[in-house]
């Protein structure tokens, strides 16, 4: 069995694979081994097989050191942005509920179905605050298992999986002695393709990881002195020492700047929803820490004492391998943070192991010791084992005497007899005429669902004249990629219903995926990092329509802030619909002009007069997530090309669809990815379309918009009297906004 005192800590990075071996006497750490096996080509190179280069390192590994392995506890970490980090304060619950109210946030903050992750969590409460905080961790089944698979196929039998940057702060945390008092901290682990950003302040944490790391800043390299990517790469390690050290620094300046910005926005909206945050220092750890003017820069910036990791204080080499330890000591704290996990001296030990492997782990240590127990009671007690065998002996023969059995076989052919006859008549129709019945009711309500995209139309139209006068082009605005509509019963709390798979089925196919905080400026740069989104949901998404969900899976592990839900909010006696429309356009203003248009519209519209249901809550352009779109081969047809489009009604009640929207793609049902390739090739063998149904086709990038609303549905038989004017109503929600 693995020892209690002895483990190791891999990382498995994309630049090297990192191990340290400890061991614990008492309170006190020794280091008794550690090793740096670097890829021969970071994982970040392009067109490299990430996959056979990690089994390389790993290889290499268990060949040096698989004796070191042996009897030891082992704890393996995954990258931040391949993981989930959601952060949220939990309502007044006493001790013994807090476990049912976490379930039921993480199942809001997850996106994906919860049987599909593995996921912990970890509560934060200072001594002097009544609020309770807690930070919700998860992966993917599917990672965890791959990641296990190329592990144990290695040799490599892990223990224990945790997040990157929770190994990294439960390292720093234990070194610096962290407690309630301790001065508000930023560790910031700028890694290989991406950084972790981990607040430390008065017991809490909290995460976020963005898409800039040591890549970015070689890619830089590599286009300004035109060299390889291997060389940029090289060039880069060795920025601090260089003859080129100022020309190097001039070549990454545009990148730094990007990830101090990241950190100032990270900052400030850390401190927006913490308005008691007091952070007062940023200790930086990972081999690009080391270029130069980074921590000239930070400094500058974000006006925090800026230090970089030199050495830790808990933890040291004896020997001639103390020099070489404290070179690799920026690199070192994940696999440091990991050991003290496995050792039991952690401050977060949130652990992502599937519970069927750790119990199989715990069966296969334990059936030694059961298999003795056996042997010892079978030698002690083997007299009273005589009688058991003789009476199995006798019933043995009963089991062949005929004259036994034959009543037990007709008893089970008359019941099965009877359940077939009963399950013959349960299949018929209830009652006369079901069919024509049911054929019927399929026409109920549809009148609801053609309102629904009538006004959905007059609200496109509406866009297209605001197009036409600022751009000065003729054409289409908005193209609808997917309506989805779900029906929330009477009474319900006013979310979509079965939201996870509504929200992964308008979710634009191929469309990247995570969304910066909402300090985050809105547009985006040069590599295409995400910029104004929301929380969570079809890539963004959540917000005042009730949040349809958490958002989708995303290399921001954290800092997206958990939606608010209006609790009181319920559907009313009719009924309401959950809508989430998917829009693609042109105009160069974005979510500028989504805002002048289509939600300026919403706010206008929220009592549309002869319509059978009202707008709860129209969203803001912060609600709104979106995700930049490069043409593709079938959006740059001729001009006459109608864009394929698909819509889908997932309704309690009533039929959908009721024809087309001028142009705007069929909206008439659900339509397959097979059927949309015949149908436009049926296309091509019709007329041309009329001059009145042309869509504006832009060859500029686009963008995908993907708005959520809740409708609720009005008493049909009311007379017109019964509810406000829209005019009434937009006025009092008018002033409503203003106070």
């Amino acid at each position: 069995m693995a020892s209690s005192n002895v483990c190791w800590g891999v990382e498995v990075g994309a630049g090297a694979i990192k191990a340290l071996k400890l061991q614990r006497d008492g309170d006190d750490l020794r280091v008794l081994d550690f090793v740096v096996i670097p890829h021969k080509r970071v994982l970040s190179t392009p067109d490299i097989d990430q996959g056979d280069a990690i089994r390389v390192g790993l290889g290499a590994l268990m060949g040096q050191y698989r004796d070191d392995f042996k009897g030891a506890s082992v704890a393996v970490s995954v990258p931040g942005h391949a993981s989930f980090a959601r952060f949220a304060k939990l309502p007044p619950v006493q001790p013994k509920d807090v476990a049912g109210v976490v379930k039921y946030e993480a199942d809001q903050q997850i996106p994906f179905p919860m049987e599909d992750v593995e996921w912990d969590y970890q509560t934060f409460q200072s001594e002097d605050s009544p609020d309770v905080e807690v930070g919700i961790f998860a992966i993917t089944k599917q990672r965890i298992h791959e990641n296990l698979a190329q592990q144990g196929n290695a040799g490599l039998t892990p223990s224990l999986i945790t997040l990157g940057p929770l190994a990294a702060y439960n390292a720093i945390a234990y070194d610096l002695g962290f407690t309630a008092a301790t001065p508000g901290t930023i560790l910031l682990d700028i890694g290989t393709t991406s950084t972790d950003l981990i607040v430390a302040e008065a017991g809490r944490v909290w995460i976020r990881t963005f898409p800039i790391g040591g890549h970015n800043f070689t890619e830089a390299i590599a286009e300004t002195f035109k060299l390889p990517y291997a060389k940029a790469e090289r060039l880069k390690r060795d920025a601090e020492s260089s003859k080129y050290r100022k020309h190097i620094f001039q070549a990454i300046k545009p990148i730094l700047a990007d990830l101090v910005g990241d950190v100032q926005r990270s900052i400030q909206y850390y401190e927006d929803t913490h308005p008691d945050a007091n952070l007062q220092r940023l200790v930086g750890m990972g081999s690009t820490f080391r270029l130069p003017g980074l921590r000239k820069l930070l400094t500058a910036q974000i006006k925090l004492d800026v230090y970089r990791l030199e050495r830790f204080k808990r933890l040291q080499v004896e020997g001639a391998a103390a020099s070489d330890f404290e070179a690799v000591t920026l690199n070192m704290a994940t696999c440091y943070g990991l050991a003290l996990q496995a050792l039991g001296m952690h401050t977060i030990g949130a652990n992502l192991m599937p519970v069927a492997v750790l119990r199989k782990e715990v069966w296969r240590h334990k059936t030694p010791w059961f298999i003795a127990a056996a042997c010892v009671g079978l030698l002690a007690g083997g007299v009273t084992f005589v009688k058991p065998a003789m009476e199995a002996s006798e019933i043995s023969r009963a089991k062949n005497d005929k004259s036994l059995t034959r009543p037990i076989s007709d008893a089970k052919s008359l019941g099965s007899r009877l359940k077939n006859e009963w399950q013959e008549a349960s299949g018929q129709s209830p009652m006369p005429g079901f069919v024509a019945w049911n054929m019927r009711e399929l026409h109920t309500d549809r009148q609801l669902y053609e309102s629904i995209l009538a006004r959905i139309d007059d609200m496109l139209k509406d866009a297209d004249e605001q197009y036409a006068s600022t751009t000065g082009e003729t054409g289409r605005a908005f193209m609808i990629r997917s309506v989805q509509t779900g029906y929330i019963k009477p009474g319900d709390p006013l979310k979509m219903p079965q939201e996870k798979r509504l929200t992964a089925a308008a979710a634009p196919s191929g469309a990247p995926s995570g969304s910066a905080p909402p300090a985050a400026a809105s547009g985006r740069d040069s590599r295409g990092r995400g910029g104004k989104s929301g929380g969570g949901g079809l890539g963004g998404g959540g917000g005042r329509s009730g949040g349809f969900g958490g958002g989708f899976p995303s290399t921001n592990t954290g800092g997206n802030p958990p939606q608010k839900k209006d609790e009181e909010a319920v559907a009313g006696d009719f009924g309401a619909i959950g809508l989430v429309l998917v829009l693609d356009s042109d105009h160069p203003d974005n979510i500028s002009f989504v805002n002048d248009s289509i939600l300026t519209w919403l706010r206008d519209h929220t009592h549309p007069v002869d319509t059978p249901f009202t707008i709860e809550n129209p969203p803001r352009a912060d609600d709104i997530a979106y995700t930049p779109l490069e043409p593709s081969a079938t959006d740059r047809t001729d001009e006459h090309a109608r864009p394929t489009t698909t819509a889908t009604t997932d309704s309690g009640g009533g039929g959908g669809g009721g024809g087309g929207l001028g142009g705007r793609g069929a909206l008439g049902g659900s339509q397959s990815s097979s059927a949309s390739t015949q149908s436009r090739a049926l296309l091509t063998s019709l007329p041309p379309l009329p001059d009145g149904l042309v869509v504006h086709v832009s060859q500029d990038n686009m963008y995908r918009y993907t708005i959520q609303l809740i409708l609720q549905i009005t008493d049909p038989n009311a007379e017109p009297g019964d509810t406000d004017s829209e005019q009434e109503a937009n006025a009092t929600i008018a002033q409503e906004d203003q106070a």
